[in-house]
């Protein structure tokens, strides 16, 4: 009989012992530690197919039999043929493709679109090796024409139904329905796909260790089973990871250690707006973002964003008249650029307490932004009732945001409408100080791309040149609102002619 060794393992942070503790020792986190049993299987016991070696056969291989250790000089440094998903915009949070042998965990809300993304990019590239005659790599003998999707929360048909909705279906993508860790090992080694995905990792079960369904003891052997198969196989596998509510992958931490890249696929409920971002990627950056538009019909990747985050009447619509109380910012998220145009509206207060209700900013700026417009330009909105708001769901949360947030208000205040083909990038200080924001550059370029002839900004360290934008240099609050014209009496700021 096996000898069985229990301890006690914290679902948040992976800590170990072999003493129960209802707080855990470690992260302090309250009913994380649960109860793990490790068999220990005898030699040939390992969860697998024909034609594999267990992990305790592996232990008992003479070591002159594996690979030797190298020097790091005589390692050769092939470019890997990576595998393009049909989405360019998912390519590029992966850092150019799928590496082959990789295990990627994407992760999101319940109802986000994780299995819709997966099943649509399982059918592109289905569609793909079905007309290049299957992927071959070097180590096998025949080409992988076939892709293979295992669901664990679906039947077969229900998943037909969708791969229907969404023109997912091919001859060549194969389905399965299991909840059997041996039969998914089984299904990957006999069919040696081009792609396996597993939706989802909390609802496979191993039999040869105990635990419920999505448990600590299960998430981690199912990882590493799946781990090892896709290295020793040389096979990408995509696998699918719930969230808890507040946000973190369910599961132990571990399974983040393991895997080789970890994504969130993020959203609002309330719009269509779906943002993909790599949270670890051992095979390329963890800060570009994906976007994507979420339909009836499917997901749709969307290339330029731009759109999303602006109104009818941008810079380059037909009707440009200017609206008053609406200002224009660029913020990072990652290497991308996006403009997001922020909305405001002042009313007369009629209660004891003005309101203020945002959506899309942080509403504890909204009031410093108020006080340094109240004491440093002279604008009083300290009794008025503000309303502050994006477009599309756009989040307009960093520092950079505050010259465009304090813009819209004084814009709605003074009912004087702000260009459509302005844009204003700045943190506020609490002196009235308008700061640079990081990486100006990105946003400027972004910014006369889409059609902008004017940027108020703060005072740059060094000259810049960005053709077809006028650059307007102001250090403080005022002067900023006095380039826009919303306010009187300020010195004039320092301007750059760019391009012009």
């Amino acid at each position: 009989m096996a000898k069985t060794t229990v301890q006690y393992v914290c679902s948040e942070c992976g800590w170990n012992g072999t003493k129960w503790y209802g707080r855990c020792p470690e992260c302090g986190q309250w009913g994380t530690v649960e109860e793990f049993h490790e068999s220990r299987p005898v030699a040939g016991s390992r969860t697998a197919a024909p034609g594999r070696t267990s992990r305790t056969q592996s232990a008992a291989v003479p070591s002159d039999a594996r690979a030797a250790a190298r020097p790091i000089t005589e390692i050769g440094t092939e470019t890997v043929e990576r595998l393009e998903t049909g989405f360019s915009e998912f390519d590029r949070v992966l850092g150019g493709g799928v590496v082959p042998g990789s295990v990627t965990l994407i992760a999101g809300e319940p109802g986000i679109g994780k299995s819709t993304l997966l099943l649509q990019t399982a059918g592109n590239i289905a569609r793909a090796v079905r007309g290049t005659g299957g992927t071959r790599r070097p180590g096998r003998t025949t080409g992988s024409d076939t892709v293979l999707y295992i669901s664990g929360e679906e039947s077969q048909a229900q998943v037909r139904l969708r791969a229907s909705r969404i023109d997912a279906v091919e001859p060549n993508l194969l389905l399965a329905s299991t909840t059997d860790l041996s039969t998914v090992l089984g299904l990957i080694e006999q069919h040696k796909p081009a792609l396996a995905i597993v939706d989802s990792a909390q609802t496979i079960i191993s039999q040869e260790v105990d635990g419920i369904s999505g448990g600590s003891t299960q998430v981690r052997e199912v990882a590493s089973a799946l781990i090892d198969t896709a290295k020793s196989l040389d096979i990408p596998v995509f696998l699918v990871g719930h969230v808890t509510k507040d946000g973190s992958i369910a599961g132990p931490r571990t399974l983040e250690h393991l895997v080789d890249v970890v994504c969130q696929f993020e959203g609002d409920s309330e719009t269509a707006l779906r943002m993909l971002r790599a949270v670890k990627n051992r095979f390329g950056p963890t800060d570009e973002v994906g976007c994507f538009d979420m339909s009836g019909e499917g997901i749709e990747e969307v290339t330029d964003p731009a759109g999303l985050f602006l109104s009818g009447s941008g810079p380059n619509a037909a009707d440009n008249a200017p609206i008053e109380g609406t200002c224009v910012t660029f913020t990072l998220d990652g290497h991308r650029s996006l403009p997001i145009e922020v909305q405001a509206l002042v009313t007369t207060s009629v209660l004891p307490t003005p309101r203020r209700a945002v959506n899309g900013v942080d509403p504890s700026r909204i009031a410093m932004l108020t006080a340094v417009l109240y004491r440093h330009s002279k604008l009083n909105l300290l009794a008025n009732d503000l309303y502050v708001s994006t477009i599309a769901g756009g989040q307009a949360k960093e520092p950079a945001s505050d010259l465009a947030i304090a813009s819209a208000l004084a814009s709605a205040a003074t009912s004087r409408p702000i260009a459509r083909t302005t844009c204003a990038i700045g943190e506020i200080s609490l002196t009235g100080q308008i700061r640079p924001a990081p990486r100006m550059e990105y946003r400027l370029r972004e910014a006369a791309r889409l059609g902008f002839t004017t940027a108020i900004i703060a005072p740059l360290r060094k000259p810049l040149h960005i053709d077809g934008l006028r650059l307007v240099e102001a250090g403080t609050l005022q002067d900023a609102l006095a380039a826009l014209g919303l306010t009187s009496g300020a010195k004039t700021p320092k301007r750059q002619a760019q391009g012009m």
